[in-house]
């Protein structure tokens, strides 16, 4: 089994910043792919960003340019700066992993969700 741990979630005012962190501990191989993702009410789950184990990361539009995410690879954990907060950006933010297991089954994790509110 393998578990991610999501914390830096709080409530900061528009124009601030925040930092997330998402560290995977467990049954991991390998780590193929961490990301982001993040839900507002009444609205589904999007992508905010991804650090694939082959460095090509991706962002949301909404997010480009304002948003970092990197990982450091020997803590199995990933990082997302984010800065020129929106109210916009207020959501449940959710860390997602796609995780080679020591049974070497590639399963698919989710945190449990850290919140993020900007107030205006």
């Amino acid at each position: 089994q393998v578990q991610l741990m999501e914390s830096g979630g709080g409530l900061v005012q528009a124009g601030g910043s925040l930092r997330l962190s998402c560290a995977a501990s467990g049954s991991i191989f390998s780590i193929k792919n961490m990301g982001w993702y993040r839900q507002a009410p009444g609205k589904q789950r999007e992508l905010v960003a991804t650090a694939p184990s082959d460095g090509n990361t991706m962002y949301a539009d909404s997010v480009k340019g304002r948003f970092t995410i990197s990982r450091d690879n020997a803590k199995n954990t990933v990082y997302l700066q984010m800065s020129s907060l929106k109210p916009e950006d207020t959501a449940v933010y959710y860390c997602r992993s796609i995780v080679l297991t020591t049974a070497q089954r590639m399963t698919l994790y989710w945190g449990q969700g850290t919140q993020v509110t900007v107030s205006s």
